[in-house]
């Protein structure tokens, strides 16, 4: 394996910002205290939390910090807000979610459904999107919670979960509307409090903060059972010492998040469709998995035709390349993607598509380097397929075009 390493699978995980680690080191050692003491020393700590708050409440555009509860997790914080809504709705039995949601609530709505629970599970059409009349055909006087995600960790497709929550408040307001953020904080403009969504999470290790913490924004007035039960931290809804350095790195990486904003809009994206067009114009049997327009800025879903995925990612690999055929949640499954399955990916892209996922510290010479080394791979791969006449086809094609 060569030394050289291009990371290009932030969707799964970051890199901690330099600046975020340098933030986080006093607390370990320095400035240890327990938040909730009484005395000086756990005084000043207890205001590094508050301030971590306040940033992640800019962040999201939240009205108030006392609306930011820190979680473990994204998964943490879905399982906290979906959970919570279900116990204090007992008489409501119905939820509604996606196909495509990631598999921290996917797996609990499939938990939900084995309790009795009546699950609608919204389709997509086959640019990954949803379709607001089959949300508002599934709405009933029994509906609990609506919980969607924002942007498709494996596609990068945006939702209108603004438009959704709108709806969904219109024809009752008393359903609660949650949204896993998660791959979407940091790579768009997130502004809740101009929003009919009551519940958001989101989590630090998508956005240059440590793994181990997440936030969940709670809209005032939504009525949520204690997650964690035992002391008062976190409103008394997550008790338990508060995880101080980690909570200050999530505030950092929010606040340097929300100002790298154009960045990732303009240049981020400017580096993904440079790579996403050079490998279009370069290997035939190339093809976009969903919209190209109205997805998150980082991420492209590329299907190789007729190829394995996972022998594409065993040979970037040993070029240092690292992708991803999907969700690292389900990398360890052998089954083709549950998202691109549910837009109806054809049989001879699904098992070949791969993911690749920039960030604010890709640069232009590892784009470069996968554009010069990844068709190669490809057409070695090409050369032992099975589906030889097929690929004859999409070459004549390609040279056609």
């Amino acid at each position: 394996m060569t030394e050289k390493v291009v990371y290009l699978d932030n969707n799964a995980t970051t890199m901690v910002d330099p600046r975020v680690f340098e933030a986080m080191k006093p607390y370990f050692c320095e400035l240890y205290g327990n938040p909730s003491s009484m005395h000086a020393f756990g005084g000043q700590v207890s205001k590094a939390v508050q301030k971590a708050r306040e940033q992640v409440k800019d962040f999201l555009g939240a009205n108030d910090a006392k609306e930011i509860i820190f979680t473990g997790s994204g998964s943490e914080g879905d399982n906290m807000a979906i959970r919570g809504i279900l116990e204090a709705n007992k008489n409501k039995k119905h939820i509604i979610t996606t196909k495509i949601e990631h598999p921290a609530v996917l797996n609990l709505f499939k938990y939900f459904e084995k309790q009795g629970y009546d699950v609608t599970y919204l389709g997509v059409d086959s640019t990954g999107n949803i379709d607001l009349n089959e949300l508002k055909n599934a709405i009933t006087g029994d509906t609990a919670l609506v919980s969607m995600m924002y942007a498709n960790n494996e596609t990068g497709v945006i939702l209108p979960v603004e438009k959704a929550a709108k709806l969904v408040k219109q024809i009752n307001p008393k359903i609660k509307f949650h949204v896993d953020a998660v791959q979407a904080a940091g790579k768009i403009p997130i502004d809740v409090k101009n929003t009919d969504i009551d519940l958001l999470s989101i989590a630090g290790h998508k956005i240059h903060a440590p793994k181990g913490i997440g936030a969940l924004y709670i809209k005032t007035g939504t009525l949520l059972p204690a997650y964690i039960i035992g002391g008062h931290q976190e409103r008394g809804k997550r008790a338990g010492t508060e995880n101080v350095p980690y909570i200050v790195g999530l505030g950092l990486a929010c606040e340097i998040a929300q100002k790298s904003l154009d960045y990732e809009i303009s240049e981020v994206k400017r580096l993904r469709d440079k790579l996403e067009n050079g490998i279009l114009e370069r290997v035939y049997n190339a093809r976009v998995n969903g919209l190209t327009q109205n997805r998150v800025p980082n991420t492209t879903n590329i299907g190789f035709q007729y190829i394995e995925g996972e022998l594409i990612l065993l040979h970037l690999s040993d070029l240092g390349i690292c992708a991803s055929s999907g969700s690292a949640c389900t990398s360890g499954s052998l089954e083709p993607s549950h998202v691109l399955k549910s837009m109806g990916v054809p049989f001879e892209s699904l098992h070949g598509s791969i993911r690749f996922s920039l960030s604010r510290f890709t640069t232009e010479e590892e784009i470069d380097y996968v554009l010069k080394v990844l068709p190669e791979v490809i057409r070695k791969l090409n050369k032992i397929s099975p589906y030889q006449r097929e690929l004859k086809v999409l070459e004549e094609k390609f040279k056609a075009k």
